[in-house]
């Protein structure tokens, strides 16, 4: 049976306790939900991740929000409704909400600034896209010494053109299971929400 990087090397991490993590949600936007990059698991993934939202608020848990700005007039227009947070997840007061304008969210942004805040905490992730935003991010966070919990129905993304086959699609399940793998091998935990501890 095939080993994780991470289980070859002894470790068997276990998803990190919400009270003491930082809860991160990625382009939670309507962008993701309506219109040309509607993603077809957007609306169970929000209604997931609107649990454990109110879960680390009763915990008392930081929570950021990561929000993508495009461009004026395209995809994640800052200024039109499509470039807004899903009002089912939307800020409360105090949260923190960082704009991005690439995928890692430390890349260009005061991320890392807002992580230094909780020392020594690993981060709880959600969000959108698997293979993007929330992979990219992920990934980065090891570089910043924060080990990630990514829970799985909490997160979506869309079919992707098969480079390997013209004219074939992958389908949006298996890029969103392969890239959990891919997180899974060296960079984070992997879980349901119902599995997250408090």
């Amino acid at each position: 049976m095939a080993q994780t990087l991470l289980q070859l090397a002894g470790a068997s991490p276990a998803p990190a306790a919400l009270s003491g993590a930082v809860l991160v949600l990625i382009d939670m936007q309507n962008e993701y939900f309506t219109g040309p990059l509607a993603l077809p698991g957007a609306e169970a993934a929000a209604r997931v991740a609107q649990g454990v939202l109110a879960r680390a608020r009763a915990l008392g848990a930081p929570v950021i929000h990561i929000r993508h700005r495009g461009r004026p007039g395209g995809a994640f227009d800052p200024d039109a409704p499509r470039g807004q947070i899903h009002p089912s997840l939307a800020p409360a007061t105090g949260e923190v909400v960082i704009d991005k304008g690439l995928p890692n969210s430390f890349a260009g942004t005061d991320f890392a600034a807002a992580l230094d805040r909780h020392p020594g905490k690993p981060l709880v992730v959600m969000g959108f896209m698997t293979h993007m935003c929330v992979s990219a991010t992920v990934r980065a966070a090891v570089d910043h010494g924060r080990f990630s919990t990514v829970l799985a129905d909490a997160t979506a993304t869309r079919d992707l053109p098969d480079p390997t086959t013209e004219g074939a699609d992958l389908p949006a399940a298996t890029i969103h299971a392969a890239a959990l793998a891919a997180l899974a091998d060296r960079f984070a935990v992997v879980c349901r929400a119902a599995d997250l501890p408090e």
